[in-house]
Order: structure tokens, then sequence, then C-alpha cells
């Protein structure tokens, strides 16, 4: 089993940054593929970016160029830096680990709890 726990979320104005953790326990993630999704009320989930085993990264088109998907093995944690936030990325987080590096959400075997963005206009 391997548990995860989301940080970093918060209010920001829009321009700015956050970045947010996923911290693993469990197990070691240096094997597993690692993706970040998110969630708009009444919505499913939508991909976001997502990084294999072996480091390559895929990102959803409307956050390529401002977000950065990033591990960090040693510390068994997954980052997940945004930059030039806008309004439409308001929404709740969330990471996911599993054997490969999808753009469809039901690919991944454990997930967070979440963690809320808020940009403001």
């Amino acid at each position: 089993q391997v548990q995860l726990v989301e940080s970093g979320g918060g209010l920001v104005t829009a321009g700015g940054s956050l970045r947010l953790s996923c911290a693993a326990s469990g197990r070691t993630l240096s094997f597993y593929a690692m993706g970040w999704f998110r969630q708009f009320p009444g919505k499913e989930r939508e991909f976001v970016a997502a990084i294999n085993w072996t480091g390559s990264t895929y990102y959803a088109d409307s956050v390529k160029g401002r977000f950065t998907i990033s591990r960090d093995n040693a510390k068994n944690t997954v980052y997940l830096q945004m930059n030039s936030l806008k309004p439409e990325d308001t929404a709740v987080y969330y990471c996911a680990a599993g054997v490969w590096a999808s753009r469809n959400a039901p690919s991944y075997e454990y997930w967070g709890q979440g963690t809320q963005v808020t940009v403001s206009s």
C-alpha cells in the first residue's frame, strides 16, 4: 500500500505561483509513475501532468509551459510547480501513483486526499 498526502495548496492571485508536494509513505515511489490531476466542481478529474520512473514528463496542453512536475526519490516526494496561475486553474489537485504515466485517472492505483488551489483575479 502507498499512502499519498498532498500539501502546498492555498489562495494566490492571478499570475502568482504555488508549489504542490505529494509525500508518499508505505512504499518507495522510485518505480511508480506519478500523476497530478485536478477536479472542478461537478466535473470529473482532469489530467494535469505525469512523470514516469525514468523522469519523462507529460503535460496537459492547458498547463504546458506554466507547470512543472518533478520527483525527488530520496524524499519519496513528487512536486508540481505552478507558475503564471490563472483563475481557471482553481480546483482541487490530487496526486496519484500507478504503473504507467497515463493521462487517464483510472490507470492510477493510489490517490491522495487532494489539496485546494484557488486563484483570484
